[in-house]
Parts: structure tokens; C-alpha cells; sequence
């Protein structure tokens, strides 16, 4: 798993042979790749707001990456029959108008090569100046950006219970259809000739258990006095047991019903017509939550390129805020965004500490959890330059 670490370095002589001193590091060792991340010139505001903005921007981060979570979760969930193109339709300013068309190759290269990836999308950042612009002060920016998570986070809940809603009527009636002899459908058992309905006779059709065969067979004519001299005949078995037709007047219908459970004989409730019926709605609900899965993975796919944008633009914008309350006035930082393996990240951490002591030599790579009054501290884990992890594990393939 690779590990995305935005920092964020003064532009002081000592911090930018650092940087170099890093970079060499890193090509020499393998361990990680590095690369500038451009962040526009904002309005800074007062040192007041600022302080705020930095706690509000926590909050919205995590809302943010809470809603990119959901929309992945819900991708995993729709796309059940193959979880491995969660990766593929979870990109990044992605072209999703392209109708789909036959290709030899497989569906995630058919998609890898029309639309960006999130790792590319992050190391090639460009802000998006019309959709944020930089002439608006910060509080309006992360504004935008909640109300359009705020959006997406309440039209996800909406649209995943309208799916999962049309998805649960199908398993229900599936259920039925294709459970045990008690409820499954018998449309495919009974033949209309196997029914007699007259204006005084009629057959019922009677679910034995296996061991029951023999007692059924000598039993059934006794339990109506009503009941056609040798009318059964076994329809269907298996390995729980059987359906038994038994033709007799309407009239005793309710008394031989009585009887049959009595020895534990099951009469099923069946009408032709009404089985035929149960299964168009199940043909119905089929292709309804088939187009329900069509639309619901189409506004997964859009709205998920949305708020990962606008969650790597709230990224930029408290990197931003942290360098002017952590570094001061004029702005002079540089935002570096590291990638690397988890495996390696330990070791990272380390060089990191020592090239940045000079920042806050009471700094240390573990110090997690700081209480202190340094302007702007709202992270979990304090380093002595600003760090933003850019969490992307909830698009691992488990």
C-alpha cells in the first residue's frame, strides 16, 4: 500500500537545503518519490480567523474523507459481481460519457486508459481556480467545498436506500421463488394439466416430507371422505421431500387442511395464474434494479471524481493555513507531496526528523497527541514540519 504524505517547509536557507538533501536521499535509496505540490497564492485574513479556519478545516476533512469512504463502501456493495473494478471507476476527473463498447482487452484496462488515476490526479495537482477562486477569502472557499460534500454525502443516502430498497424486494421475492418446498415457486413442477378445477372438484397440491412418502401414500383418501379415489400423483421430490397432487370436492377443502396438518402434510396455497404473476415481478424487479445499478453506479462514479477533487483542494487550502500560522508572515513555504511504501514509511519518518530538527528541535517522529499552544497544531501526530496524510486505504482491494 502506498502511503501519500503532503508536507509543508519554510523557505529558509537551511529548510531548502533540507529539501535537497531529501530529494538526493530519496534517489539514491528508492524509498519514496517526491514531487512539488503547487498551491496558489490565497488571501490570508487575520490571525484570528485563521485559528478558526484551522479547526473548521479539520472537521471538514474528516467529513470529506468519511463521504469518499461511503461512495467506495457503496461502489463495493453495487458493483457485487466484481469488486476489483472498484479501483478502475474510482478515478479522478474521469471522462464517464463515453458509451461503453466491445474491446478485446479487459474491462479495467478499457477503463484505466480513459480516465486519470487518483495517484496522478494528486502528483499532477493544478488548482481549479474556476470552480475555487483564489480572490475569495478562505472561509468562502471551504464553504464551497462543504456545501458540495454536504450535497453528495445526503444524495448518496437517498440514492443508496432507493437501491437497496428495489434490492431487498428481489432477494425477498427470490427467496420465496427459490427456497424450500414450503415457499419456492412450483411453476416449474405443475403442469395446467396436472390441476383439475371444475365447478366442484379441485386439486390441491400437498408438500410431504421425505420419510412421509408411504404414510401419505396409504393416509390421504382417509383424510376426507371427499377426497377422488386414487387421484395422487407425486409432481416433484428432493432431498426434503415431495409435491403430492390430490384431486377432491370444494367443499371439503378446509376440512382436508385440517386433517393434512395434523399429520404434518403441508398444503401449498397455488394458483396457476397467480405463480406466472410472481415471477413477471420477479422478471420486473430484475430489470429494474438492473437499471437502478446502471444509474446509482454512473452517479458513484461523477460524484466520487467530485469530492475527491474538492477533498485534495481542502488539503491544499490547510496546508495553506498551517504554513502561515506555523512559519508566520510573509507566506514563503513550499508543499513537497511524498509517496511511498508503507513498508518504508517508518524509515522516511526518521530521515524527515533529522533533516527538519532545526524547525522544532523539541519535535520528535513519535510524539503523538500534543497538548500544546503552537498556532495551528490540530493534527493527531506532531512532526516538526506540516504533514497531511492523504488516506487512500479505503480503496484497497481486501
Amino acid at each position: 500500500m502506498t502511503d501519500l504524505w503532503l508536507i509543508s517547509v519554510p523557505l529558509d536557507k537551511t529548510s531548502l537545503n533540507s529539501v535537497e538533501q531529501l530529494k538526493r536521499t530519496i534517489a539514491k535509496t528508492s524509498r519514496a518519490s517526491c514531487c512539488k505540490f503547487s498551491i496558489p497564492d490565497l488571501k490570508v485574513g487575520i490571525l484570528d480567523s485563521l485559528l478558526t479556519m484551522s479547526d473548521d478545516l479539520s472537521k471538514l476533512d474528516t467529513l470529506t474523507e468519511s463521504v469518499i469512504k461511503k461512495t467506495c463502501q457503496c461502489m463495493r456493495e453495487v458493483m457485487e459481481h466484481s469488486t476489483d473494478k472498484v479501483l478502475e471507476n474510482a478515478l479522478a476527473n474521469g471522462d464517464h460519457s463515453v458509451p461503453q463498447r466491445a474491446v478485446l482487452s479487459p474491462l479495467k484496462a478499457y477503463l484505466k486508459s480513459l480516465r486519470v488515476d487518483l495517484m496522478s490526479y494528486v502528483t499532477k495537482f493544478q488548482w481549479d481556480k474556476a470552480k475555487y477562486p483564489t480572490a475569495l477569502p478562505l472561509s468562502s472557499l471551504a464553504d464551497i467545498i462543504n456545501k458540495e460534500v454536504s450535497q453528495v454525502e445526503t444524495e448518496l443516502k437517498c440514492r443508496a436506500a432507493t437501491y437497496n430498497s428495489v434490492k431487498t424486494s428481489l432477494q425477498s421475492l427470490e427467496h420465496k421463488l427459490e427456497g424450500n418446498l414450503q415457499t419456492r415457486s412450483l411453476n416449474d413442477i405443475v403442469r395446467r394439466e396436472d390441476l383439475v378445477v371444475s365447478e366442484y372438484l379441485t386439486t390441491l397440491l400437498v408438500v410431504v416430507p421425505r420419510g412421509s412418502f408411504l404414510q401419505w401414500e396409504r393416509t390421504y383418501e382417509s383424510l376426507s371422505q371427499f377426497v377422488v379415489p386414487r387421484s395422487s400423483r407425486k409432481l416433484h421430490e428432493d432431498g426434503e421431500g415431495g409435491v403430492f397432487s390430490v384431486t377432491l370436492f370444494k367443499r371439503a377443502v378446509s376440512e382436508f387442511k385440517a386433517r393434512a396438518q395434523e399429520s404434518k402434510f403441508t398444503v401449498r396455497e397455488y394458483r396457476f395464474d397467480q405463480e406466472e404473476e410472481k415471477q413477471q415481478e420477479r422478471k420486473q424487479l430484475s430489470v429494474h434494479k438492473k437499471e437502478q445499478c446502471g444509474i446509482f453506479v454512473r452517479w458513484l462514479k461523477v460524484n466520487f471524481s467530485e469530492v475527491f477533487t474538492a477533498w485534495i483542494h481542502l488539503k491544499a487550502l490547510r496546508v495553506f493555513v498551517e504554513s502561515v500560522l506555523r512559519y508566520g508572515l510573509p507566506v514563503n513555504y513550499q508543499a513537497l507531496l511524498l509517496l511511498t511504501d508503507s513498508k518504508c514509511s517508518k524509515k522516511l519518518r526518521g530521515e524527515l526528523a533529522s533533516l527538519f530538527m532545526h524547525l522544532d528541535p523539541t519535535a520528535t517522529s513519535s510524539k503523538t497527541d500534543v497538548n500544546c499552544d503552537i498556532p495551528g497544531l490540530c493534527q493527531q501526530e506532531y512532526f516538526s514540519y506540516i504533514c497531511f496524510d492523504i488516506n487512500t486505504c479505503m480503496l484497497e482491494i481486501s
